[in-house]
């Protein structure tokens, strides 16, 4: 479970946070009771980066969405047949 800490106590017990996220407890720094930033491992925060790197992140995921250019890529996905309508204001 991770700890939360308030940044002053962060702070004077510095050592005490990098080490215990060290054995691989992410540590929870708030300020004012909200979660402001997370101290992990540079093991842990580099297995977060690599895995970002090798599938290509929710960028990729979004720009590989079949489009008309390549609905023969589309994987069966029929698309409904949508026709516009008049409307009036």
């Amino acid at each position: 479970m991770m700890t939360r800490w308030a940044i002053q106590d962060a702070k004077n017990q510095f050592s005490k946070v990098v080490d215990t996220a060290l054995r691989g407890t992410p540590q929870v720094v708030t300020r004012r009771g909200v979660p402001v930033a997370v101290v992990l491992s540079a093991d842990q925060y580099s297995l977060l980066t690599k895995k970002e790197k090798t599938d290509g992140g929710f960028a990729r995921f979004l720009l590989s969405m079949p489009t008309e250019a390549n609905d023969s890529d589309a994987g069966g996905v029929e698309h409904s047949a949508l026709e516009l309508r008049e409307v009036e204001f």
